[in-house]
C-alpha cells in the first residue's frame, strides 16, 4: 500500500507542480488568498474529498475530508498559502499548501483498506492573523489524532520548537500645540512612545535569554513644528513558553503605562495581531516522519536535530490541542533566509518542486504509519498527554 501512495503522488506530480507554480506567481496576502483557495479546493474535489469553504467564518479557509467509512485514526494535513507584502511567496507557502493537499490525496488512495479519515485544512494568513489560531480556538482540530505540515528551508531539519508571541499595540493620545510658539500647552504623544522604547530597552537586561521584544513606531506626528497629539507603537513579545510571554507582556504594558504617566498622555493597549503559542513537537510522530524521509532516500547525516525556533508559528496553537509536527525539507543548496528575495526565487525552482513532492510523500507515508501501527499511535498519544500534564 505504501507503493500505492507514492504512485498516486507521482501520477499527479505534474498537476501539483503546476498548482504550486500558479500560487507562487499569483501571491495573495492573508485572508485574500482566493485564487490559492480555489485551485487547492478544486483539486481536492477532483479526488473525491468533501470540501467546505469559509471554515470558522474565514473566507479563504477550507476543510476537506476524505472518510473511509471505517473506524480508525484521523489524520490532519495543514495547508498554508498566504504571501508576504512586497516579496510575495518568500516563505514558500505556495509549496506548503500544495504539499498538504498532495499528501492528503496520496494517502486517500489507500484509506478504504486502512480505515480512518483524512482532513486537509486550508489555513489562511499564517504570516499575520493566523487562521490556525481561530480554528484551534473553535475546536476544529479536536477530532484529529495527529496534525502535520512541512516547511521549505535550505536544509532538512526535524520538527522542533517555536516562540510563543503576542502582538501588542500602544496608542498614545496627547494634546496638539505649536512646538515653538506654545510648547507648554502641548502633551507630546511621541515622547510617550520614545519613553516606552527606553523603558523596554532597560527591561531587556532582565529577561530570559529565549525572550525577544522588538517594535516599530507606526505613527509619530505630521510636522516638526506641531506637538504630536497621537502616536502609535507596535511590538512583538516572544518567548519559548506561553506562560513567560504572558508574564513579560504585563511588564511591557507597565512600561507604556509609565511612559503615559510621565508625559501626561493617555494610552490605549490592544492586540493588533493574533497571539501564537509555542510549538510543542510530538517526538514519536517526528521520529516516524524522519524514518520515512530516510527511507525515501534522504541521507540521515543531512537531517539536522530539532530546531529551537527563533520565530513564531500558528502551528504552535495546533500543537497545543493535538499531537503535531512541523519539520523542514531542503529546497535549495544556498543558505538563504526565509522572507528574502533570494529564498522566493529558490522556492520557484525545479529543485524546490521536487522537495515539495518529497515532503508530500513523507507526510502521506507518516500518516499511513499512524493509521496502521497501533503501538505508534499509543506512543504519540501517551507523549502528548505527558507534555500537557507537564504544562499544568
Amino acid at each position: 500500500m505504501k507503493n500505492n501512495i507514492i504512485e498516486a503522488i507521482e501520477q499527479n506530480k505534474h498537476d501539483f507542480c503546476e498548482i504550486s507554480t500558479y500560487i507562487g506567481e499569483n501571491p495573495e496576502l492573508g485572508h485574500e488568498e482566493f485564487k490559492a483557495c480555489a485551485i487547492l479546493t478544486d483539486t481536492l474535489k477532483k479526488h473525491d474529498f468533501r470540501v467546505e469553504t469559509g471554515t470558522c467564518g474565514l473566507a479563504t479557509a477550507f476543510t476537506a475530508t476524505f472518510d473511509s467509512g471505517k473506524e480508525g485514526p484521523v489524520i490532519g494535513f495543514m495547508a498554508e498559502y498566504d504571501a508576504l507584502p512586497e516579496v510575495g511567496h518568500a516563505c514558500g507557502h505556495h509549496l506548503i499548501g500544495t504539499m498538504g493537499v498532495a499528501a492528503g490525496i496520496g494517502l486517500s488512495k489507500v484509506l478504504h483498506e486502512t480505515g480512518g479519515k483524512i482532513i486537509v485544512y486550508g489555513t489562511p494568513a499564517e504570516e499575520t492573523k493566523g487562521g490556525k489560531v481561530t480554528m484551534a480556538e473553535a475546536g476544529i482540530f479536536s477530532e484529529l489524532d495527529v496534525a502535520m505540515m512541512v516547511h521549505p528551508l535550505h536544509s532538512y531539519i526535524k520538527s522542533g520548537t517555536s516562540l510563543a508571541m503576542d502582538a501588542i499595540q500602544f496608542e498614545f493620545f496627547g494634546k496638539s500645540a505649536h512646538a515653538a510658539a506654545s510648547p507648554h500647552l502641548g502633551i507630546n504623544a511621541l515622547d510617550a512612545v520614545i519613553q516606552t522604547f527606553n523603558s523596554i530597552n532597560a527591561l531587556r537586561q532582565h529577561i530570559k535569554s529565549d525572550a525577544r521584544i522588538h517594535g516599530i513606531i507606526t505613527e509619530g506626528g505630521k510636522a516638526a513644528n506641531v506637538v504630536p497629539d497621537y502616536a502609535v507603537a507596535q511590538f512583538y513579545v516572544r518567548a519559548g513558553k506561553r506562560d513567560y510571554v504572558n508574564e513579560l507582556v504585563e511588564k511591557v504594558k507597565k512600561c507604556a503605562e509609565g511612559a503615559a504617566m510621565q508625559t501626561g498622555a493617555e494610552v490605549t493597549i490592544s492586540n493588533y495581531e493574533f497571539s501564537y503559542d509555542d510549538m510543542m513537537t510530538n517526538n514519536a510522530l517526528s521520529e516516524a516522519f524522519t524514518e520515512v524521509l530516510i527511507a525515501l532516500g534522504v541521507n540521515e547525516e543531512e537531517i539536522s536535530a530539532q530546531r529551537d525556533g527563533s520565530g513564531s508559528l500558528d502551528m504552535g496553537n495546533v500543537s497545543q490541542v493535538v499531537p503535531a509536527i512541523h519539520p523542514y525539507v531542503k529546497i535549495c543548496n544556498e543558505n538563504y533566509a526565509c522572507h528574502t528575495h533570494e529564498f522566493r526565487e529558490a522556492a520557484m525552482t525545479d529543485q524546490a518542486r521536487e522537495a515539495m513532492i518529497l515532503g508530500a510523500k513523507s507526510m502521506a507515508l507518516t500518516g499511513y504509519e499512524v493509521l496502521t501501527n497501533k503501538e505508534l499511535l499509543q506512543q504519540i498519544k501517551k507523549e502528548f498527554q505527558q507534555q500537557k500534564n507537564n504544562k499544568e
